[in-house]
């Protein structure tokens, strides 16, 4: 209902053959640019605060110009960087922009590498500074880097350490430089190495230049400045000398996908983005597996290798539920199933009474989440049908039969987004009443006092807008009892690893079982863990422990929902609010393949996350607390 800031997105793209090949076949030879320009829009759900393309040429002469860049700021950044790099070619003849030959001479971005990235920022730190790609520039061209990725470290200081400590001195504390500076000097010593083979072999001049960039092994670099990276990412890189490279984390936890045939190598950080850019089946695409590399050399040859070794898979789960486009066949498979699994819960809240109840989502991201719940009633519904024919006998009328089969689930759309809204809920005392009109909802789409409403949505992760205006709005209707269901279970812990969620006061889950805990006067329990956070401060954090599972121990799902009620149901309100939730095992059930489930376990896949979550725990309590 509050939208989650989340991921980056990236998209890599490697012609395989000449411009030429393509203006030919394709009647442009802006293929690449136009493919590149596809796969970002298609993933612009991942990146609303700025975007950054970056292209290289394989052929440029000494003194041309061979890497390119742009970026721009705003949801409107993708329009606006490729609206620039299309104004360098507003002045040419037709004949000029048919000319594969002339463009690869003389203008910019007509390169056969192309990069892009969609930015959401999960650290506050905003600005075109921070836009990827990142470039590190060098006279020897394959020394030259742009770096982009889908990622968040938590492991910053100590790899700020480490290379300090080396001598080198990033020109900002933040993890994307840090990142170019450690693959940069890597990719350094790479050239390097191979500037004294070719010395050695008897090599000069520009024939050195040219043996580097045959020989160059982008392994070699990836191999030695990734192995200390804590946290989720898919990094891409392209270098000057032509070099296009991927690597994932060790644990999947942030996604990639590519496809390659003969004429061009594409990865993006979601599938159904290639099948529909570039119209191939879903079979064809390949998942880039944990620890592992993609790279494609100068020549064009593709290579996998495995860069770290694989830990104990933990794929986002959130993917799944919210972030990723419900397109793809199995995410949407996924969906349908987590809003099948919560049937029997439901069922219970509005005691079986299917006739008086009218079902719906919050828009947009749980309607598939919708279906799915819709089907499992309808499952139920046919079930009860069955047994009640059957107990008419061998023989019901015809009236009979009617009256039971007539009986339907009635769903409806009572949730309506009004997104012009939200671009001018300012901050300040109006905000609270602007935001209470986010959303609205269709008059007349249940009966005043007799129909419960039960509606879906993917998540409730702070209750915000539950609060400040969707149950007031609801309510509107008069229903009798108002259900909020989410698809997701109780999200509980902090993310680290690429969603802007790293405080512990934000989640409504947290405040209930706090609140529970002063309730019942079982303070003494927020007193230990506290006391067992604290004395792990000092420790590797290999060796920390997660006790901010203890704050929910005491306590069931059940209860603190109970709880989540109370705080968020608005003063005035005149129907019964309930909340049922997703369970853990119903989420591994409908999702098996991404069993990242920290936000909602507290069980992280890195020591970094159970670092992080320590620190945001004692940070909560001395603020409010005076233990």
């Amino acid at each position: 209902m509050e939208p989650l800031k989340h991921e980056c997105g990236v998209a890599m793209i490697r012609l395989l053959k000449p411009l030429e090949y393509y203006q030919e076949k394709y009647g442009t030879w802006m293929y690449g640019l136009n493919k590149l320009y596809l796969l970002m829009e298609k993933q612009h759900n991942r990146g609303q605060e700025g975007a950054g393309l970056a292209c290289v040429k394989l052929q440029a002469n000494p003194g041309e110009e061979y890497m390119f860049r742009e970026r721009g700021l705003g949801s409107g950044a993708i329009t606006e960087i490729f609206g620039t790099v299309h104004g360098y070619f507003k002045e040419l003849t037709p004949e000029q922009m048919a000319d594969a030959e002339y463009a690869k001479q003389c203008l910019p971005f007509a390169g056969e590498l192309y990069m892009g990235h969609l930015r959401y920022s999960t650290t506050g730190k905003s600005g075109i500074s921070y836009v990827h790609p990142f470039l590190r520039r060098n006279n020897w061209r394959a020394k030259n880097l742009a770096l982009c990725g889908n990622f968040n470290l938590t492991n910053v200081d100590e790899i700020f350490a480490d290379i300090t400590a080396a001598g080198q001195h990033p020109r900002k504390y933040a993890d994307t430089y840090i990142m170019l500076e450690q693959v940069g000097h890597r990719l350094d010593r790479e050239v390097e190495r191979l500037y004294n083979e070719c010395k050695a072999e008897g090599l000069e001049g520009m024939d050195i230049t040219h043996t580097i960039e045959d020989r160059i092994d982008i392994t070699n670099v990836l191999k030695t400045s990734t192995p200390k990276w804590d946290g989720g990412y898919v990094i891409c890189g392209l270098t000057g000398s032509g070099e296009a490279f991927a690597v994932r984390d060790p644990w999947g936890i942030r996604p990639g996908f590519w496809y390659m045939d003969d004429e061009i190598m594409v990865l993006a950080s979601e599938r159904p983005v290639i099948q529909t850019v570039l119209n191939v089946p879903a079979d064809s695409i390949n998942e880039l597996l944990p620890g592992q590399a993609i790279w494609v050399n100068k020549k064009g040859q593709m290579r996998l290798e495995q860069i770290n070794e694989p830990k104990k898979k933990k794929a986002c789960s959130f993917e799944r539920i919210y972030f990723s486009r419900g397109s793809d066949m199995d995410i949407y498979r996924e969906r349908k199933l987590l809003g099948q699994k919560l049937v029997d819960p439901i069922l219970k809240v509005i005691d079986y009474d299917v006739v008086h109840t009218v079902f719906s989502f919050i828009p947009n991201t749980a309607e598939v989440a919708f279906y799915g719940m819709l089907e499992g009633f309808d499952n139920y519904l046919n079930q009860l049908k069955v047994q009640r024919i059957e107990a008419l006998g061998h023989k019901p009328s015809h009236t009979e039969l009617e009256q039971i089969l007539s009986q339907r689930i009635r769903s409806e759309k009572v949730a309506i987004k009004d997104i012009k809204l939200r671009t001018f809920i300012a901050e300040g005392n109006t905000r609270n009443d602007l935001a209470a009109h986010v959303y609205d909802v269709t008059y007349g789409s249940l009966v005043p006092y007799a129909d419960n409403l039960v509606i879906i949505d993917d998540s409730i992760v702070r209750g915000t807008t539950l609060k400040q205006s969707i149950i007031s709005i609801l309510d509107r209707l008069h229903p009798k009892k108002i259900v909020i269901v989410s698809s997701s279970p109780q999200v509980r812990y902090p993310d680290y690893y690429g969603i802007d969620m790293a405080s512990m006061e934000q989640f409504i889950a947290f405040r209930a079982a706090i609140a529970l805990l002063e309730d019942r006067g079982m303070r003494r329990v927020i007193e230990d863990a506290y006391r067992k956070s604290k004395e792990q401060v000092g420790l590797p954090k290999e060796e920390m422990v997660n006790y901010v599972k203890e704050i929910y121990a005491p306590f069931t799902d059940e209860e603190i929902s109970r709880k989540m009620v109370e705080l968020l149901t608005p003063v005035g309100t005149q129907a019964k609010v309930e909340i049922v939730y997703q369970t853990l095992d119903g989420l591994h059930e409908a999702c098996p393949d991404h069993e990242g489930d920290w936000y909602f376990s507290g069980d992280y896949p890195t020591p970094g996350g159970v670092k992080l979550v320590n620190k945001a725990f004692i940070d909560y309590i001395e603020q409010i607390y005076q233990f």
